[in-house]
């Protein structure tokens, strides 16, 4: 293929439609047919990347290889494809404006006035091909974030509107995704919204050549001839997408619907090979007929918006289907636990994720249920700060250091067991500074985490600020804290093990990032493996 062809997915009406999940599913369905296919994301907000960012404004910050902190669109993306993103896969306004204004100090612009057309157009469609030039892919798909109509989605769209332009019809398209709600007191679907949805895009010079109608309902052919004729597209390029009891049905329903054929058609791509889906069948088949089911109390800080710990979500569907086991995951706040949650709640479950985050809200919660796991055998998976947060109830209550804590929670503490890491103390900025993207890790033989990887080295995705202190490591290894994985480098301990219990693993990194529906991540299979084991074995002793 002589050139690199771009498809562009824009949303209406309504925000979390899913352009991710078509983007993903349409990717899918391309990769499927033989393809090389990526994704990318172009948000809006000007924050020049998500990581500072609350949880609970934006969901959970995905981290890629290459150590870029992005929008968690980047993870379903993985997920689906199988294939690494990076920090060119993940656009934001606040980056976009950063290096025009850097470019202007430079005195790169001649004296020109700096402008949002040509100045801040000309860095959007730079940053839209740069995966384009490298060769590697036939097709770029890329979503813009927001709404159309949206004042900080212009550029953007304006910048669509300049490649379509440029590239030529057969070189790019738009795929609009829009809704179409259903009013039960008239009990039928209104297509006025996606019109009006439509009329936006096509006031900013953009004609849609793809519907996908997010829906609660079938569509009629009626409807979609409604549709068609209003909006300016052909009757096949108005693409239905219902409801789906999960997101990976969603390629087999795009499949249905035709959207990767009218696609290839469009952009002048042969459609004689077909999409070879035997693999991800495979994988909805074993997650929709599971033999047993486990509870995992999944123990954290953001549990009121689901989005916040996405890719831990995501991991155990893919560790669940693995294993042909139901996972059901109990959100469980961790500022709010009591004895009556722990004897109503805690106690009843099958396996204990202590989950990620920043800050110290509901931190001594996070110690209480490690205890628990701890005294009572329960498989125990600690990531990132809920590692930390064993290795401080172990110092606590077993080792015996008294007022053991971590800096993150107390500056002053006499005990620092997790201490702020030596190249962060002098930092200015909070933005990108962490430690970031994939680290090595040596693992240490005949321990739990050995035996799941099978190998000696791995690498793992990190986001942190604080790390063991190791000052505290022979006294805590004495009373039976066993390091199992450090950096080989570094020295700096990755993953905490302790030698008295059944399954109990804490890591510094994120497994989670990297567990895809082809290869889902081996330490969420061996934990689910474990719960399976230890929900036998409540049942066999009553």
């Amino acid at each position: 293929m002589a050139d690199t062809k771009y498809i562009f997915v824009t949303g209406g009406v309504s925000s979390s439609l899913g352009k991710g999940i078509i983007a993903a599913s349409l990717a899918k369905l391309l990769q499927a047919r033989g393809y090389r296919v990526t994704i990318q994301k172009l948000d809006p907000y000007i924050n020049v990347d998500p990581g500072t960012l609350n949880p609970y404004e934006h969901g959970e910050c995905y981290v890629t290889d290459d150590g870029a902190e992005t929008d968690l669109d980047l993870g379903h993306y993985e997920r689906f494809l199988n294939v690494n993103t990076s920090q060119a896969n993940n656009v934001t306004t606040g980056r976009i404006y950063q290096s025009v204004i850097e470019k202007e100090r430079r005195g790169e612009f001649l004296g020109k006035t700096v402008q949002v057309v040509p100045h801040i157009t000309n860095e959007i469609k730079e940053r839209i091909k740069q995966l384009g030039k490298t060769g590697d892919y036939d097709i770029i798909i890329t979503e813009i974030g927001g709404t159309v109509g949206d004042i900080e989605s212009l550029p953007y769209i304006e910048s669509v509107r300049q490649l379509k332009w440029e590239l030529g019809d057969e070189n790019a398209l738009v795929i609009h995704l829009t809704l179409v709600p259903y009013l039960s007191a008239a009990g039928e679907l209104k297509t006025k919204p996606t019109q009006h949805s439509v009329k936006t895009l096509m006031e900013s010079g953009i004609k849609a050549d793809i519907l996908v109608c997010r829906t609660e309902h079938e569509l009629s052919d009626d409807l979609r001839e409604k549709l068609a004729l209003f909006c300016n597209v052909r009757k096949e390029a108005v693409i239905q997408s219902i409801d789906a009891s999960t997101i990976y049905d969603v390629p087999n329903m795009m499949l249905e619907e035709g959207l990767d054929t009218i696609t290839l058609q469009k952009l002048n791509l042969s459609t004689e090979t077909e999409p070879v889906l035997t693999r991800w069948n495979e994988f909805l088949r074993r997650h929709k007929n599971p033999q047993a089911e486990v509870t995992i109390g999944l123990i954290g800080k953001y549990v009121e918006l689901q989005d916040s710990y996405k890719s831990i979500l995501e991991a155990f569907i893919h560790a669940g289907a693995e294993n042909e086991v139901k996972v059901k995951v109990e959100p469980i706040h961790s500022e709010f636990i009591s004895q009556d949650v722990i004897d109503n709640k805690i106690a009843k479950l099958d396996g204990l994720l202590v989950a990620p985050g920043f800050g110290e809200r509901g931190i001594e919660g996070k110690i209480k249920a490690v205890q628990y796991a701890r005294e009572h055998k329960i498989p125990f998976l600690g990531i990132c700060l809920g590692m930390q947060m064993a290795v401080i109830e172990f110092a606590r209550n077993v080792a015996g250091i008294t007022e053991a804590n971590s800096v993150e929670m107390q500056a002053n503490t006499p005990n620092p067991v997790i201490d702020l890491m030596a190249d962060q103390k002098d930092l200015k900025h909070m933005g990108g500074t962490m430690r970031l993207g994939s680290w090595e890790c040596k693992l240490k033989p005949g321990s739990i985490v050995s035996g799941v990887y099978g190998k000696e080295i791995i690498a793992e995705r990190h986001r942190h600020r604080y790390e063991f202190n190791d000052k505290y490591r022979d006294v805590l290894e004495k009373a039976g804290l066993n390091i199992t994985g450090t950096n080989p480098k570094t020295g700096l301990v990755e993953i905490v093990e302790l030698a008295d219990h059944p399954w109990f693993v804490g890591v510094q990194y994120h497994p989670e990032y990297k567990s895809t529906v082809a290869n889902p991540h081996p330490l969420f299979v061996a934990y689910v493996q474990a719960a399976v084991k230890f929900s036998k074995l409540k049942k066999a002793q009553g």
